[in-house]
This record gives structure tokens, C-alpha cells and sequence, in this order.
């Protein structure tokens, strides 16, 4: 299924991204959770072994977007990460499995003994 935005709004205070999507559908998802669910190889590995749990991103700011042909769009963080290239499809998946995905970021943490500070 390929979802096309009609929206995307960076908050003034640079800490959210809100994307509202041609059905309707929106979400707003915070800089720290771009952050830490970032698709880049740096975040994800190349496979599942790899993927890594970023931590003490809770006061990341999204710095800069650029689009990426007509599919995605580039996010600049405040601390200077921005090899992920999120897509249409990706941004739309984050949104709907925020609940779990975030849940697990948080067990993650907790079980490295990581903090969001």
C-alpha cells in the first residue's frame, strides 16, 4: 500500500513532526521517537542482530527535513543524526505501531540499563 502525505508540520519548539496523510489518517510523532525508530543502517543494522537501542535522545530536536525524491523525506536531529530516510510507508507504519514499538524502546532501555537522558 503506498499512503502520500498532504501534510507534514514541524512544531515551532522543533520537538514534533505531524504528518496527516491523503485518507485523513494523521500523527504527530515526537523528535525523540523519530530519533530512536530513525530506519537508518545506523539504528537498524543490516539485519535484525544488529539494530541498536539508541538512548538519551529525550531532548532531540528535529533540525532540518529535505524531501527525497517523491517518496521520503531526510530528518536532521539536533544531534547531528540524519542518515535515516524515512518513507511515506514508514511514517504511516511508526504512526499506527506507535504504541508498541514505543513500549518496546522502554523495555529496551530498562533491560540495558539505558536512560532517555
Amino acid at each position: 500500500m503506498t499512503v502520500w502525505p498532504t501534510e507534514l508540520r514541524v512544531a515551532q519548539d522543533k520537538k514534533s513532526l505531524t504528518i496527516t496523510f491523503d485518507d485523513g489518517v494523521s500523527f504527530t510523532h515526537n523528535a525523540e521517537y523519530l530519533r530512536v525508530v530513525s530506519p537508518s543502517a545506523e539504528v537498524q543494522g543490516h539485519s535484525p542482530e544488529q539494530r541498536q537501542t539508541v538512548p538519551g535522545k529525550r531532548d532531540v530536536e528535529i533540525m532540518k527535513m529535505e524531501p527525497v525524491g517523491n517518496y521520503a523525506v531526510r530528518i536532521g536531529f539536533t544531534d547531528l543524526h540524519d542518515t535515516g530516510i524515512f518513507s511515506w510507508n514508514y511514517l504511516r507504519e511508526i504512526g499506527e505501531d506507535y504504541e508498541s514499538r514505543w513500549a518496546e524502546y522502554l523495555k529496551e532501555l530498562e533491560e540495558k540499563k539505558l536512560a532517555r537522558d
